[in-house]
This record gives structure tokens, C-alpha cells and sequence, in this order.
């Protein structure tokens, strides 16, 4: 009577197709992935405790005020409606041909944050890109 069990034979796992599989799925998604610049607009955002800097009067600037409503305002003229296409118009005008002049933007603080990525997206398709946001000195109280 033979107690020993049995030895069965060791399985062996072959990883060379896997290495492969792996190794193609690397370079496919290497291959297909695109690598486009998601964020073009570049936002300065200032410190509320510095004093207010004086704008250059001969440096034009495109100035957009958003209300509590939502109403829309380039270089104090108020926009017809809230369409994007509308504040497109408006903010293409007061440009002019350049593209390189910075835009603040003046929300006020009731506004939806909607209104806000509104401006900045259509500021953004027109190629404005240097985008600052003007904030107020809080009140010291004594």
C-alpha cells in the first residue's frame, strides 16, 4: 500500500503573450492619445489686499462688468441681451483687430458663476487670452 500521494506535475504559466498584449495596448493608447492644449486662458488673479494699480491711459483695455443679474457691460456699454453671440459682437468691436490686450473682468458678487465662464469662454474664442480679475480692498473695521 503506497501512502505518498501523488506529485503532480508544477503548472508553469506562460507570460510571454500577456507581456505582448500589455505591451500593444501601451502603444495604442500612446498612438491615440492626443495631447491638445485644454487650457488657453490664462487668468491673473489679484490680491485683494494691494492697492489698486492705475491703468495706462494710452494701454487700451477691454473692461467687461458682469451684474447681479447677469447683464453683460463692455467698456460701460451695456450688452442688448445675455446671448454669447451678442457679447461676442461687443467684445469684437471694442477690441478692434488686436488680440493682445488684457481683460478685466468685474463681476459682481451675486452673480452666478455662470455668467463669469461665459465671458472668459467668449473672451477665450476671440483669442483674448490675458484675462485679470478686479477685486476690492475689504474694509478694515476698527
Amino acid at each position: 500500500m503506497n501512502l505518498q500521494p501523488e506529485k503532480k506535475n508544477d503548472i508553469e504559466l506562460n507570460l510571454t503573450p500577456l507581456i505582448d498584449v500589455v505591451f500593444l495596448l501601451l502603444i495604442f493608447f500612446m498612438v491615440s492619445t492626443t495631447f491638445d492644449k485644454e487650457s488657453r486662458i490664462k487668468v491673473d488673479l489679484p490680491e485683494a489686499v494691494t492697492k489698486d494699480e492705475q491703468i495706462d491711459k494710452e494701454k487700451k483695455v477691454v473692461d467687461i462688468i458682469v451684474d447681479a443679474k447677469g447683464n453683460y457691460y463692455v467698456n460701460q456699454q451695456e450688452v442688448l441681451n445675455k446671448e454669447p453671440e451678442t457679447l461676442k459682437q461687443a467684445i469684437m468691436k471694442a477690441a478692434g483687430e488686436r488680440r493682445d490686450l488684457p481683460v478685466i473682468i468685474t463681476a459682481d458678487a451675486n452673480t452666478t458663476h455662470q455668467s463669469v465662464v461665459i465671458v472668459m469662454d467668449v473672451a477665450s474664442q476671440i483669442g483674448l487670452t490675458h484675462m485679470t480679475f478686479s477685486a476690492k480692498k475689504p474694509v478694515e473695521e476698527d
